[in-house]
């Protein structure tokens, strides 16, 4: 009964994203008869040191582990986390909710069997979330509110991408055994071993590696849902060889790249969501911009990088600092890519003031709304 229960939990914790396989539960069965289970702790040290290979995974490993094991404070626990928060000085934090994965891994996702309603072709739909707020709401977004469906299929994705952006030239160069441009330094140095006399040429090349990637992403109440689902392969690229520099804007400007660099995606879009407090509130796309060229520019738009906007463009502040700082951008930067979630339907016209303002400084202008757009975006990074 034992090994059935702990064979069920491998595959709870597989489907919740752990990479585990048929060796790993033969190994938690052995390790569980030698080490024994006099106590409930002694279990989880046991199932721990066997089924966790990664520090990012113990959060994951802990929470299924009482779920699955029916701690007795765990009822509480949720129970605590659903009643309204009352602060004190004695009152502690609750502790965060289990992942949405996690408990679609344990009992299913049953939004996928529900039957879905026939609609009609000829019926016109209008998405709420593209609608424009303007004041500004100091409100936390729970990443953890994807479900296991949408995680997977975002990670799928994003395995298959190799690094977008193309390769340039630089200024410096590299030793090589055939090139066109002699390393007279490094010639020189070969002679000594010679006693002076130069018998081979060295060689040198210009370094080819791809420029710089800088991300500003809208977090505002029209955007979040697409900024949530675009920081997934922001991850993905933080954390490969790709020099990526990430930034959020809604009412400020807030500089994520440190946040995202944590291994395990759900930790990191946790500490991001932390480093953002206007996130979901209100949007000052020019304010925003002209901040990013004052502070930032220099430090992070060197070497020919090239930057992907993330909005809609729907911006009710002052239209010429907007239309200044994306001129002082586009400068600034030797691609300016434009991706707009706006352009998912086939009667887009850039009526909004903040569009037109943007549309002249721009390199391209790509759509955002889902993982085809992102793959598509792929395809135009690597045409930079």
């Amino acid at each position: 009964m034992l090994a059935t229960n702990i064979l069920h939990f491998t595959r709870v914790l597989r489907a919740a994203g752990l990479p585990l396989g048929t060796s790993a539960t033969l190994d938690a069965i052995a390790c569980v008869e030698v080490a024994g289970i006099e106590t409930r702790q002694d279990l989880k040290a046991a199932l721990r040191c066997v089924l966790v290979s990664r520090a990012q995974h113990l959060l994951l490993f802990d929470a299924a582990f009482d779920l699955f094991w029916r701690d007795p404070d765990i009822t509480a626990k949720m129970m605590a986390a659903l009643l309204p928060e009352v602060s004190g000085r004695g009152s502690a934090a609750p502790p965060p909710p289990p992942p949405i994965r996690l408990l679609d891994a344990m009992h299913g996702s049953q939004a996928q069997q529900a039957p879905q309603p026939t609609q009609n072709p000829d019926e016109l739909e209008f998405d709420a979330t593209l609608t424009f707020s303007a004041n500004e709401k100091f409100q936390r977004l729970d990443f953890e509110g994807m479900t296991t469906d949408e995680w997977m299929q975002a990670k799928e994705a994003i395995a298959h991408f190799a690094l977008p952006v193309k390769p340039i030239r630089r200024r410096r160069t590299r030793s090589v055994n055939r090139g066109k441009i002699i390393d007279l330094r490094r010639t020189l140095r070969e002679s000594v071993r010679t006693g002076g006399e130069v018998i081979h040429l060295m060689r040198k090349a210009p370094e080819v590696k791809p420029p710089p990637l800088v991300v500003l992403c809208d977090i505002s109440g029209s955007m979040h849902r697409y900024t949530r689902m675009f920081l997934h392969f922001v991850h993905a690229l933080t954390n490969a060889e790709q020099h990526v520099e990430v930034f959020l804007f809604g009412t400020r400007l807030t500089h994520i790249t440190r946040q995202l660099r944590n291994k395990d995606v759900d930790a990191a879009l946790g500490r991001v969501a932390s480093a953002a407090p206007d996130w979901s509130g209100g949007t000052r796309i020019g304010v925003c911009l002209r901040e990013f060229n004052q502070r930032w520019s220099r430090r992070v738009l060197g070497q020919g990088a090239v930057v992907l906007l993330l909005t809609d463009g729907l911006d009710r502040d002052d239209i010429g600092v907007l239309a200044a700082s994306a001129e002082r951008l586009r400068k600034s930067c030797r691609q300016l890519i434009w991706l707009n979630p706006l352009l998912r339907f086939q009667g887009f016209a850039p009526r909004a003031a903040g569009i037109q303002a943007l549309l002249p400084h721009v390199t391209k202008f790509v759509p955002a709304h889902n993982l085809q757009s992102i793959k598509s975006l792929a395809a135009a990074l690597s045409e930079t």
